[in-house]
């Protein structure tokens, strides 16, 4: 699909604006889970829809030079500082591609996630940029019953699923989730 770079938005250099008006970038994304199988996430808002509230795992964009893993690390260590090596991760363990409203905007993502497992970890904020800081509300160590218990969005909504899975360790297959529009009711 071809892109226009020449429109600026407020969701950063790494998303490009395509053709037909979504703006589009690959993420890496990671399931950090602890020794008792809970996942570390971020809970968010949009700034231009703050009464919505939604959990999802750490990561962020990869940027032209990076690899899927290497970009997971960076992600890992900026948003929560955790520091990890390519090795500590597994996976790729699933795929999607998420379309959503954010910044007054529709964006594209595509998203590889890998698992990550720790012994302890007490989450970070410290990496977080001023525009992060404006959207991320907090982040949790959460088990799958808190997960499914949650009132408010979970993205992607197998996460549960996943978590629980995972919890069993890897089977080796990557999950392709498809596209998803994380905007439509459920």
């Amino acid at each position: 699909m071809p892109i226009r770079t020449s429109v600026s938005s407020s969701l950063g250099p790494d998303w490009v604006l395509r053709e037909d008006g979504l703006r589009h970038r690959r993420a890496a994304r990671v399931i950090v889970l602890d020794d008792a199988n809970r996942a570390l996430l971020v809970r968010g808002h949009d700034a231009d829809q703050p009464d919505r509230s939604w959990w999802f795992t750490i990561g962020g964009g990869i940027e032209p030079s990076e690899s899927e893993a290497a970009a997971a690390v960076r992600e890992v260590r900026e948003e929560a500082g955790l520091e990890l090596a390519e090795d500590d991760l597994e996976g790729p363990v699933m795929t999607r591609a998420g379309i959503f409203h954010f910044f007054a905007e529709t964006c594209h993502q595509d998203e590889v996630f890998f698992v990550a497992r720790v012994s302890r970890h007490e989450p970070s904020d410290a990496g977080w940029t001023a525009q992060e800081r404006d959207v991320l509300d907090e982040m949790r160590w959460l088990s799958v019953a808190e997960l499914r218990a949650q009132r408010i969005e979970v993205f992607p909504t197998v996460l549960p699923d996943v978590v629980e899975a995972l919890a069993h360790g890897w089977d080796g297959v990557v999950r392709h989730l498809g596209t998803e529009h994380d905007d439509d009711p459920a």
